[in-house]
């Protein structure tokens, strides 16, 4: 979820030792992060600040997807206040004080992954979470958290408000699925889940309840809504795959499974597989793609090696001396995700399979 990055940073000598406990716990998780701290402070294992803190924190929030502050929690709304957009946007802030005895989710709590990831840090570092969205103090699942959860863009953020305020409230609020639009089973609660078969049809079911979450990837008569409807739209996610000739289905499908349970994607929301044109034949691959229910998109390697990404692991000399590019399930993944992908999972191996998750508009 973090594919950016997990920036935690310390002012303090103790700051700094509750810094390094938080990173090892989540190293446990196969969460990547980094420990920042005053040069005064640095030893194996912390990266220095070098800047002036505020500077160095506004940096920070705008090129991580979490931001871990080590501080107390003035000094960290103070420096970033002026770079805050909204919800969809910023990145998740979680403060943590010097001794590591309270977690707190301050920014981005649902779609940022703040609140989750507070909770993950807490438990591994043995603190208390402390989680101030109504919609989680109710044990509630807002329209942001359901939309993280299940890999859905927000089209219009403003109806959140009075969309989980209804949430809140306990008033009958809907999820409508449009079309062929699918979820997992169990992964809603508190809504009356409906299907309608267009669009508009899902309106007209929205306007019978007090409020509603409509998934679809058409355009949505609003002005026929009655009642505060957000809109989701179903992000494209794809699975890049690279494997040895002699790798079987069972191996390939293991791996994938795995992957997507790393980062809680169902396989009901991946949009297919993509691997390098040269695997065409490779009938473990073509086994493993009917298996799950899903199809195989091919690329060549001049496309493959066109791909350029801050996102991209260090390149495989093997896989660069045999086939001509320095690796292939990410690139194929960031391809075929479509406009603006990014990676949500980086390339992990398993059982002489490599496989990496992409996700784009």
């Amino acid at each position: 979820m973090f594919s950016h990055g997990i920036a935690i940073v310390a002012i303090t000598r103790r700051g700094v030792e509750t810094a390094l406990k938080i990173q090892k716990a989540l190293a446990i998780l196969e969460m990547s992060s980094k420990v920042y701290g005053p040069k005064k402070y640095a030893r194996q294992g912390v990266l220095s600040i070098d800047k002036k803190l505020d500077e160095f924190l506004k940096d920070t929030y705008r090129t991580s997807s979490a931001l871990v502050a080590v501080m107390a929690t003035g000094i960290t709304i103070r420096a970033v206040a002026p770079y805050l957009t909204n919800k969809l946007v910023d990145p998740a802030v979680v403060g943590v004080d010097a001794d590591g005895k309270f977690v707190i989710s301050l920014l981005s709590g649902h779609f940022g992954g703040a609140n989750e990831l507070a909770r993950l840090i807490a438990e591994g570092i043995g603190a208390t979470a402390v989680v101030t969205t109504a919609s989680d103090s109710l044990g509630k699942q807002s329209v942001d958290e359901l939309a993280r959860t299940l890999h859905l863009a927000v089209v219009n953020p403003k109806s959140l408000v009075a969309v989980n305020a209804a949430v809140v409230d306990e008033k009958r609020v809907a999820l409508v699925l449009v079309g062929d639009v699918k979820i997992p089973e169990g992964a809603v609660q508190g809504y009356n889940v409906e299907k309608a078969k267009n669009a508009e049809q899902a309106v007209d079911v929205a306007n019978g309840y007090d409020a509603a979450a409509i998934v679809t990837t058409e355009p949505v008569p609003t002005e026929k809504a009655t009642k505060p409807i957000t809109i989701l739209k179903p992000k494209h996610i794809v699975v890049g795959v690279g494997a040895r000739k002699e790798i079987t289905e069972t191996q390939i499908t293991d791996t994938i499974k795995a992957a997507l349970a790393r980062v809680n994607v169902p396989l009901e929301c991946v949009d297919g597989l993509a691997t390098v044109d040269i695997k065409r034949d490779s009938q473990g691959m073509l086994s493993a793609a009917k298996k799950l229910g899903l199809t195989f998109e091919f690329f060549s390697v001049e496309e493959l090696r066109a791909v350029q990404s801050d996102e991209l692991s260090p390149n495989s000399k093997l896989v660069q001396e045999k086939i001509g590019v320095g690796g292939v399930c990410e690139r194929a993944a960031l391809i075929k995700a479509g406009k603006n992908p990014h990676l949500i999972l980086k390339k992990q191996k398993q059982n002489g399979v490599t496989v990496a998750v992409a996700e784009g508009e």
